[in-house]
């Protein structure tokens, strides 16, 4: 299972394009393309020699190597590498550990490398692991995220509920003081 994509071919090659002027033919390259939104591969990475202390909030991806304590929020996906030692939680969107993690995982999909070893809570919505990867902790497994809208009709449907249950209630209560009311009457 591979939770980074593929490289695609390089279309940023130049190449030449003819452009007929009245007098004679120049070459000019063609306009570059616009850069893509999400950049593939890594945006930053944090070698084998580096140790950092803090909090790290990226929206790219990122790939650790080295050593890191503190608070990972990436909204990109995290490559935790061989030789890394991280002693923080990881929220990330995909999150594949080949190193030593000690702090609770959570993501959409955390995949766990057969050199992995985690010493912590893991919640996510797909969770691999490898022959030899090593947890010591809890594993949550969880839904994915209703979206909005989903969240909203939700709500209603609740409030829908509540109301018949109310009038439900009020009609109940109704009936029994009406047969309160004709056992009085039967009674004088």
């Amino acid at each position: 299972m591979q939770l980074f994509g593929k490289r695609k071919p390089d279309d940023n090659k130049p190449t030449t394009e003819t452009t007929e002027t009245k007098d004679d033919q120049t070459t000019q390259p063609p306009p570059r393309p616009p850069l893509p939104q999400q950049s593939i591969g890594f945006e930053t990475v944090i070698g084998a020699g580096c140790t950092i202390e803090g909090e790290m909030i990226s929206k790219g991806n990122i790939r650790i190597d080295g050593v890191f304590t503190g608070t990972l929020e990436i909204g990109g996906n995290v490559l935790v590498g061989e030789t890394a030692q991280i002693n923080a939680d990881i929220d990330a969107k995909n999150t594949s550990i080949a190193g030593k993690v000690r702090g609770n995982v959570s993501g959409n999909r955390v995949q766990l490398l057969r050199t992995a070893r985690v010493w912590g809570d893991i919640r996510a919505t797909a969770l691999s692991t490898e022959e030899g990867a090593f947890i010591d902790g809890k594993i949550s497994m969880t839904s994915a995220q209703p979206t909005f809208e989903e969240t909203e009709a939700e709500d209603d449907d609740h409030e829908n509920v509540e109301d018949t249950a109310i009038i439900q209630t009020e009609e109940k209560e109704e009936t029994e003081e009406a047969k309160n009311t004709e056992e009085e009457i039967k009674h004088d």
